[in-house]
């Protein structure tokens, strides 16, 4: 195993933000943890990182304890933070070197491994251009690939695509599906159910401070939601917001409505019948489950 937690347990002004996690992360795995603001998914992620110190528990990260050995842990791990902290008076390529300095390796070293690095990310025609020119999309590539400077075991990345248009999330869930085929270890919380979705082999949804369901994405949904979804949006769902249907889950969600069945067949004979056309058929998700387990009021 990778990540071993057992009873993992954090406590700010007598509340349990993290309260009494177990967890068990495979090596080569792709492991989310997702919950709404709040849920104590970032804390466990520091916790494990040995960023933060637990109140209460064991951890184990790389068969080292955490956190008495958290710096020797940190030495085969690779960290993307949520936000970019790229040294803005570096270019591409000296923010590599300099970073890769804080493991201890000297710029021979680095260099021999720059071209691997600068292909990874993309930027090899930028190698030498300042971070002020480079685009969102460009400066988060960037932050991955120095997280490989050590040639990591395990990545562990805070809301990788948060904040990216939606080619640069694609470019990035490709970097980190190239990871997963080198057999690395990805520890990352999200907010885009769809990117655990794509990505993850498994995801534990946390809510106040503990988890209340882990499985692969297709597992969560086979056992929290109904398969087939119907959306009915503006007028429509004005108009059938207080429809009730024998043997379907109807769930009005602001300005839409949403309508849950076991069989697509039936839920759209019911649906064409009483409805007619202009609603949405799509399968359910991932973000399905987490709103169900989760719920749908707003959390700051």
């Amino acid at each position: 195993m990778s990540v071993i937690a057992r009873g993992l347990t954090r406590e700010y002004g007598g509340v349990n933000v993290v309260d009494g996690i177990d967890l068990e992360i495979k090596a080569g795995e792709c492991f989310a943890l997702l919950g709404p603001n709040g849920a104590g998914k970032t804390t466990t992620l520091r916790m494990l990182l040995g960023l933060t110190p637990p109140s209460a528990g064991e951890i184990t990260v790389l068969g080292e304890p955490i956190p008495q050995r958290a710096r020797a842990m940190r030495e085969r791990a690779g960290i993307v933070p949520q936000f970019d902290n790229l040294d803005p008076d570096f270019s591409v390529r000296e923010n590599l070197i300099v970073y890769g300095a804080y493991y201890g390796a000297g710029r021979r070293q680095i260099e021999a491994r720059m071209d691997e690095l600068l292909r990874f990310a993309e930027l090899t025609e930028r190698a030498d251009d300042p971070i002020q020119g480079l685009s969102g999309g460009m400066k988060r590539r960037l932050t991955l690939a120095r997280a490989l400077v050590n040639d990591p075991e395990l990545l562990a990345l805070d809301e990788p695509s948060t904040g990216l248009d939606p080619q640069a999330r694609q470019h990035i869930w490709e970097r980190l599906h190239a990871l997963r085929r080198r057999g690395k270890t990805l520890l990352l919380t999200t907010h885009y159910m769809e990117e655990a979705e794509r990505l993850c082999d498994r995801a534990a949804i946390i809510d106040h401070g503990r988890i209340v369901a882990c499985d692969s994405p297709r597992g969560l949904i086979e056992a929290h939601i109904e398969p087939h979804v119907v959306e009915l949006r503006g007028d429509l769902a004005l108009q059938w917001k207080d429809v009730a249907l024998a043997g379907f889950r109807v769930e009005p969600v602001g300005e839409t409505v949403l309508i849950y069945g076991q069989e697509r067949e039936a839920l759209l004979r019911e649906i064409d019948a009483l409805i007619g056309p202009g609603y949405l058929y799509r399968p359910a998700s991932l973000e399905d489950v987490f709103l169900r387990l989760t719920g749908r009021e707003l959390r700051d």
